[in-house]
């Protein structure tokens, strides 16, 4: 693969990763072989793309950025297994991309203004076998933060009841041009086989969550009662409470997220006024 030369976009985000160490060890945590689907977010000048094009079965690239589409496309006149797609990932569901979602491997060096939605929209069903992710270091440390503290949060819980997280490792700012404000790191997300919810228990859930973490300071008790979004009867909190092992005494920081699994489920469908 030539060498795409290109200066960065202020207005999509771009900071492009130059360090070769460190796509090596990107690619490296994808882990992709020649029987493998990898669908690429972002590849912008091809830093991971091209240590991925001889070592995958298929590479779909999805760029947004027009002028970086027209200087990728040349490597599909040259393989067949690589295809370029000129869309936002935010309005690309996976199943759109490809025909198996769930044996797709996804990757990217995301933009840090975009990176919780990409996320949420990855982990929409149906979702992919594994995603690796160049995220800003905070966002990653927030992800895997411990219960209890306070990086722990809505983020935390939304992505970790549907998914396993590592975080893989820490990447400077030097390694990218131009060189952003802070520090970067790679998380790799493995979505649950099976699900442990329906669909409708996971948008419940994430109404739970949302609420919960707006007033974190708060006991449950009072969340659950007073919030607008939830509205339930001390005898379904009551009966939930006893049913999840959770107790209504509690912050939310402090419920795990199979503890926030486990008093949804309790919670009767009918108490909340709201809509999912």
């Amino acid at each position: 693969m030539t060498s795409i030369t290109r200066s960065a976009k202020r207005s999509l985000g771009q900071n492009f990763l130059i360090d070769e160490n460190v796509q090596r060890k990107v690619v490296a945590a994808v882990g992709a072989g020649l029987g493998d689907e990898v669908i690429e977010i972002g590849p912008g000048r091809g830093a991971l793309t091209k240590h991925l094009l001889e070592n995958v079965g298929s590479l779909i690239l999805i760029e947004l950025d027009d002028v970086l589409v027209e200087k990728l496309k040349p490597i599909c006149n040259k393989r067949t297994n690589v295809s370029v797609i000129h869309g936002d990932i935010l309005k690309k569901p996976l199943a759109k991309l490809t025909p198996d979602p769930s044996r797709a491997l996804v990757v990217g060096n995301i933009p840090y203004n975009i990176t919780t939605p990409i996320i949420f929209h990855l982990l929409a069903r149906p979702r992919p076998k594994q995603i690796v992710l160049m995220i800003q270091d905070d966002v990653a440390n927030r992800i895997v933060a411990d219960v209890g503290t306070k990086k722990y949060g809505a983020l935390s819980v939304g992505v970790r009841t549907v998914a396993q997280v590592e975080r893989l490792f820490k990447v400077g700012r030097q390694a990218f041009r131009p060189v952003p404000g802070v520090d970067s790191a790679v998380i790799r997300i493995t979505p649950n086989v099976p699900s442990r919810m329906s669909e409708f228990e996971e948008k419940k859930l994430r109404r739970l969550v949302r609420a919960a973490f707006q007033w974190r300071r708060k006991k449950l008790r009072r969340i659950l009662r007073d919030h607008s979004d939830l509205g339930y009867s001390s005898e379904a909190m009551m009966e939930a409470s006893k049913t999840a092992g959770v107790s209504l005494d509690d912050r939310p920081e402090r419920l795990t997220p199979i503890q926030f699994i486990s008093l949804c489920a309790a919670l009767p469908e009918t108490e909340s006024p709201s809509t999912l």
